[in-house]
């Protein structure tokens, strides 16, 4: 069965991972929607409609299909589109399910069209239709399958064909965390993890970590190296700080590739308009990292401006790196 391995990251990330759903702190909306559509399936004795979670990766969308998996009680399989390369492959998680269980897909958007075709009768009438022979003698055979239940995960829901989409009873949208509800998550992994964490320190940390409880957990997890060998196990706020500058992250969030950018931008090509492929030439990574993990983020934060004519960084990017703006440079970057 295609089941992906489990790395050192996965198992940190795991023991972190609440294990009730009132341990799972922010996203309250979509919690309080789920708990009634649980409470309604638990009611009819019915499996729970399959549900698609979607938004930028780190969020919780794994920690949710699992929560969903423990408030139902049932269990939970779990894969990713890339895994299932054949429709076999398909047909041997399928039919190794029992009754009421979930199967977590995550990247979703990854599973190939053959396989995704043959998940439509599968998630519609819980049948599974396989063909048998090749050529003229070819025919298809169709299995009954246990009533499960798919919980699938997307970073990116617009590459999903629109028959896939239609076949989920329930979408939902991840939102960008809280620095409130950022530092509620910091201390309970700090508990966790037995190292003392100031709630002062928390918040900073929570400013710093781009609204994602993975990049909240996974600077806490270099912080505490710091506080461990440098100051008995607690994260005060010199102790921060100086952890923070070694990191090299500053208090918008933005590592050193994030300034590099900004700075290529800015005084390289003098704020722009500048096509993406020659900033990431200029900075020595590949067209598609800066696309999907650097400029995102810079975005959000008000820092760049996508334009017909290219990438533009706005006033507040120079004023970040504390570089002087011409009248004439003002002029053209906010005409852009």
């Amino acid at each position: 069965m295609p089941l992906e391995t489990i790395n050192q990251e996965e198992v940190f990330e795991e023991s972190l991972r609440p294990k009730k759903m009132d341990q799972f702190l922010g996203q309250e909306k979509i919690k309080q929607k789920l708990g009634i559509f649980i409470q309604a399936t638990q009611k009819r004795k019915e499996p729970l409609d399959h549900l698609l979670l979607y938004g930028p990766p780190g969020l919780g969308k794994s920690t949710l299909a699992h929560l969903v998996a423990a408030e139902l009680g049932v269990n939970i399989r779990v894969t990713s589109g890339p895994a299932i390369e054949r429709s076999g492959d398909l047909a041997s998680i399928l039919t190794n399910l029992s009754e009421g269980e979930i199967l977590f897909i995550d990247e979703v958007h990854r599973l190939n069209k053959p396989v995704e075709e043959s998940l439509y009768p599968a998630m519609e009438d819980y049948c599974l239709d396989i063909i048998l022979g090749k050529g003229p003698s070819a025919r298809t055979v169709r299995l009954e399958l246990p009533k499960f239940t798919i919980v699938a995960a997307t970073t990116r829901i617009g590459l999903l064909s629109s028959p896939m989409r239609d076949r989920f009873g329930a979408i939902f949208r991840m939102e960008f965390y809280s620095n409130e509800a950022l530092a509620k998550i910091l201390e309970r992994s700090a508990k966790i993890l037995k190292v003392s964490l100031e709630s002062e320190s928390a918040l900073i940390l929570a400013g710093r970590s781009r609204g994602t409880p993975r990049i909240a957990n996974r600077i806490l997890k270099r912080v505490r190296d710091f506080a461990q060998i440098k100051n008995q196990g607690v994260i005060d706020r010199p102790i921060l700080n100086e952890a923070l500058s070694v990191l090299e992250i500053d208090e918008f969030g933005l590592d050193k590739a994030d300034r590099d950018y900004l700075t290529a931008l800015c005084l390289d090509h003098q704020g722009g308009p500048v096509g993406v492929e020659t900033l990431a030439v200029t900075i020595s990574e590949d067209t598609g990292t800066v696309e999907e993990v650097i400029e995102p983020f810079l975005m959000q934060r008000g820092f760049l401006k996508r334009t017909r004519k290219g990438r533009v960084a706005t006033p507040r990017a120079f004023k970040h790196l504390k570089l002087p703006l011409s009248k004439q440079e003002q002029g053209r970057l906010f005409s852009a």
